[in-house]
C-alpha cells in the first residue's frame, strides 16, 4: 500500500487498560486508539477480557482500516470486560492483512494471552529457526508472533505469565513495545534500548499503558511516567509491580518520534514534542539563514518546526497552503503519477499569500524528493519569487531495522545526490538539511538512535 505522503510509515500504537471497579474497556481502549491512530492507519484491533468472568474468556475485533471505520458502537458494547489491550498497525513486517492485524490472540497449554506489538526485531529469523527446529506447532509470520509464541512455549515452564514474558525478552533484540494481557493481569514491556516508547498513566483506580502520552489525555487518564527501558510492569486489581532485570546502561531513544512521529502534544522520554520541533527550526534558521519575506510549514508535520525558524530568524510566520483535511485513505493511490495527482487534492496554495514573495518553507524530512517538488512547482505557478527549503531532520542515507518503514537505499534521494544536487532536482532556490550535531538541541541529554542519518546501530 502506497500513499502519496513523502514520508516514512508510521510505526504502531499500543494501548491497555484495566479496570478494577469491572467498568468496560473497550469504549477507553477505542479512543486511545483513536489518540495513536498517526502511529497506524492500516489495521487495527482490541482484545478483551472480563476478570471477574470465566477465567481466559478473551473477546476480540480486528479489521482492515481506520479506527472509526472498524469500530462502531455495537461492536465495542460487544467487547465484554474490564481489561483490554488495543493496537493500531502499520505493516513493517508481514503483509498487510486482516490476518496479521493485532491484538494477536493465543491459546497454548496453561492458558490464553494476547499481544500487540511495536516494533521490529532484528533477530526473527533465528528465533524463528530455534521454533522450527524444536518443532513449535505454532505458525509466525510477523515478528508480533514469534514473541507470542516463545512467551506460550515458555509459559508451562515457569510459575507466572510475567516470568515466561522475562525469559522471551532476554532473547530479543530489537526495538519493541509490548502489551500483553493474560485472564488478570496486563503487563508492558519497552526494550532495553528505549527504542520504542511506552509509559505509564493513571485514572482513579484504572491503569493505562499507552505509545504516547496523548492517548492518556484521551481517556481522561493522568501521566504517571514513563516506562524505563528495559523495564517490565504488570498490572493487577491489586496494584502495580516491576522488574528491572533487562534494565542496562545504553540507551538510544528513536530520534524520529521527536521529528516526525510522536503527537504534537504528546511528552515522551521527559521531552515535549512540540518544544522539541521549535527548537529544530530555530537550529535550522542559525544553520542556514536566508533573506525572505516569509516563513511557511508543509501542514501538518512542518508547521512547528516554521515557527520556530521565524521566531528565531525575525521573518514573518504565515501559511501558504490550505489543506483539505477530508482527504484521507480513499486517496491512497498506488501509482506515482497518480500521487502526484493526490498532493493537489490535499493541498491548496494560497496565492494572494506567495505571489511575489520569497518563502523560507519548512518540512521534516525528504525521502524520494517527490512531494516536496510537486509542492515548491505549485508555489511558484502561483507567483512565489523564491522558495527556500529547510528540512528539520538530516538526510536520510540509511534504513531502519527496529520498525520506522524508511524505503531502501535505492528509494532515498539523498542516497544517490548531493543536496546540492537535491536542491536542483526538487527545483528550490536553496536547500538546507539539519545538521547531526544540532539534533541534541531537539532533545537534550536523550540518547538518541540515528542510525538512519549515520548508520551507527545500536543493536545489529
Amino acid at each position: 500500500m502506497i500513499t502519496f505522503d513523502d514520508k516514512p510509515r508510521e510505526e504502531c500504537g499500543v494501548f491497555g487498560i484495566l479496570n478494577p471497579d469491572g467498568s468496560p474497556a473497550a469504549s477507553s481502549i477505542y479512543y486511545g486508539l483513536y489518540s495513536l491512530q498517526h502511529r497506524g492507519q492500516e489495521a487495527c484491533g482490541i482484545a478483551v477480557c472480563d476478570t471477574h468472568g470465566p477465567f481466559g474468556n478473551i473477546c476480540q475485533h480486528k479489521d482492515m482500516g481506520l479506527v472509526g471505520e472498524v469500530f462502531h458502537p455495537d461492536t465495542l458494547k460487544a467487547l465484554k470486560g474490564n481489561l483490554g489491550i488495543g493496537h493500531v498497525r502499520y505493516s513493517t513486517t508481514g503483509a498487510s492483512t486482516v490476518e496479521n492485524a493485532q491484538p494477536l490472540v493465543l491459546n497454548y497449554l496453561k492458558g490464553t494471552l494476547a499481544l500487540a506489538h511495536n516494533g521490529n526485531l532484528v533477530n526473527a529469523d533465528e528465533l524463528r529457526r530455534e521454533l522450527q527446529q524444536e518443532g513449535t506447532i505454532f505458525h509466525t509470520t510477523t515478528d508480533s508472533e514469534v514473541i507470542a509464541c516463545f512467551i506460550a512455549r515458555e509459559r508451562p515452564h515457569t510459575t507466572c505469565v510475567e516470568e515466561a514474558i522475562l525469559h522471551t525478552a532476554k532473547k530479543l533484540k530489537g526495538g519493541y513495545a509490548l502489551i500483553i494481557m493474560s485472564p488478570k493481569k496486563l503487563v508492558g514491556v519497552r526494550d532495553p534500548l528505549g527504542l520504542k516508547p511506552l509509559c505509564l498513566g493513571r485514572r482513579g483506580d484504572s491503569y493505562v499503558l499507552a505509545s504516547e502520552s496523548c492517548a492518556l489525555t484521551a481517556v481522561d487518564a493522568e501521566f504517571v511516567r514513563d516506562i524505563l527501558p528495559g523495564e517490565i510492569i504488570t498490572i493487577t486489581e491489586t496494584g502495580i509491580r516491576t522488574n528491572r532485570q533487562l534494565m542496562q546502561e545504553q540507551h538510544a531513544h528513536c530520534i524520529f518520534e521527536y521529528i516526525y512521529f510522536a503527537r504534537l502534544d504528546s511528552t515522551m522520554d521527559s521531552v515535549n514534542i512540540y518544544d522539541a520541533r521549535i527548537r529544530a527550526g530555530k537550529a535550522l534558521a542559525a544553520s542556514y539563514p536566508v533573506d525572505a519575506d516569509i516563513v511557511s510549514g508543509v501542514p501538518d508535520s512542518g508547521l512547528p518546526a516554521a515557527f520556530g525558524y521565524a521566531e528565531a530568524s525575525g521573518i514573518p510566520f504565515t501559511f501558504v497552503f490550505h489543506k483539505n483535511s477530508y482527504v484521507g485513505r480513499t486517496f491512497i493511490k498506488p501509482t506515482q503519477e497518480e500521487r502526484e495527482s493526490a498532493v493537489h487534492l490535499k493541498l491548496s496554495v494560497l496565492e494572494s499569500v506567495v505571489k511575489g514573495k520569497r518563502i523560507v518553507l519548512i518540512d521534516d524530512s525528504i525521502v524520494r524528493g517527490t512531494t516536496i517538488a510537486n509542492l515548491i512547482s505549485m508555489l511558484k505557478a502561483a507567483g512565489a519569487k523564491e522558495v527556500h527549503i529547510r528540512i528539520s531532520s538530516p538526510p536520510f542515507l540509511y534504513p531502519c531495522y527496529y520498525g520506522t518503514d524508511v524505503p531502501s537505499n535505492d528509494q532515498l534521494i539523498a542516497s544517490s545526490l548531493t543536496a546540492d544536487e537535491i536542491c536542483k532536482r526538487i527545483g528550490a532556490d536553496s536547500l538546507g538539511y539539519m545538521k547531526i550535531e544540532d539534533l541534541s538541541k531537539m532533545t537534550g541529554e536523550l540518547p538518541l538512535c540515528k542510525a538512519c542519518f549515520d548508520n551507527r546501530y545500536p543493536v545489529l
